[in-house]
């Protein structure tokens, strides 16, 4: 009798050069994914078969980062997710991205020439591999903009992601931002929270941060605090579970203030504890918190 084995799921982690697509991959490996480096995508399903009895990709999963810069290997990788698709109950695409100022510094700092054409300046690189990859950009599962991460917050997304506790009821994730360090690009929807008076100005609460009662309290005296939740649940109430009955592998919310620090926190723990029970997974990301803020 043959012996029917399957890999659990298949993680592929593409993107932009620079934008930490090596770390993401190093991310699952340490999770417990069979994980492989820049393989061609016509090899996938060879590299499946190959795997249909390996401990590791049968239990946690198969990750492998690609890379798709050529017009043809976008072509093989859309043929690719199709068979795979047929074959493995759970394949995503991990796009990782990054703004244009981020990646040019990452590759000044580590005097790398861009892998698109050798012949032209970082930023013209940029400009083509940005693109050549839109297509897959707008067909990925999740998007993760490392623009702002630091190697310890980017693993930390990573395993928020893809854990093997997260199961199939979805990911939700609420996260603050200042809006003086950029908007997070991987969210779903973002609500602007700047109309509240700022804690910042009282000079008790100017070293607090949105976490403390002191300042959930003060936030709370002002209508507009209240009238602003009550939106926002009415908004969210019909939103959340209409977005992860889709089969999506996540739905991130982003609050910002000014600096990241007194209003948008304190406003998304309060949707944390409202929505905690949402779906299977739900957490909290406070991006800019431990930054200084001045203004």
């Amino acid at each position: 009798m043959e012996k029917h084995t399957e890999i659990r799921q298949c993680v592929i982690v593409t993107g932009m050069s620079g934008a930490g697509k090596t770390t993401a991959l190093k991310v699952l490996e340490d999770e417990g994914f069979f994980a492989i480096d820049n393989i061609p995508p016509l090899l996938l399903p060879q590299l499946y078969s190959m795997l249909s009895d390996h401990r590791a990709a049968i239990r946690m999963g198969l990750a492998v980062t690609i890379d798709v810069r050529g017009g043809r290997l976008l072509n093989d990788l859309v043929a690719v997710l199709c068979f795979l698709k047929s074959k493995t109950p759970k394949v995503r695409v991990l796009f990782l991205n990054a703004s244009d100022e981020a990646l040019l510094s990452r590759f000044e700092q580590t005097r790398r020439r861009h892998p698109v054409g050798e012949n032209l300046s970082i930023q013209e690189g940029i400009r083509r591999e940005r693109l050549l990859l839109s297509p897959i950009l707008e067909s990925a599962d999740i998007v993760l903009d490392t623009s702002l991460l630091n190697p310890q917050q980017c693993r930390k997304r990573v395993i928020e992601e893809f854990s093997s506790a997260q199961g199939s009821a979805g990911f939700l994730l609420f996260s603050s931002f200042g809006f003086k360090y950029g908007v997070p690009q991987d969210s779903n929807y973002v609500f602007d929270v700047r109309f509240i008076p700022n804690p910042f100005y009282v000079e008790e609460l100017k070293l607090l941060s949105g976490r403390d009662e002191a300042v959930k309290k003060y936030l709370d005296s002002f209508p507009g605090t209240g009238e602003f939740l009550t939106f926002c649940e009415r908004f969210l109430d019909f939103v959340i579970p209409r977005y992860l009955e889709t089969g999506k592998a996540q739905l991130h919310v982003a609050v910002g203030c000014t600096g990241g620090r007194h209003r948008s926190v304190a406003l998304v723990e309060w949707l944390f504890e409202r929505y905690r029970d949402e779906a299977r997974n739900t957490a909290v990301n406070h991006r800019d918190l431990d930054r200084a803020e001045t203004l």
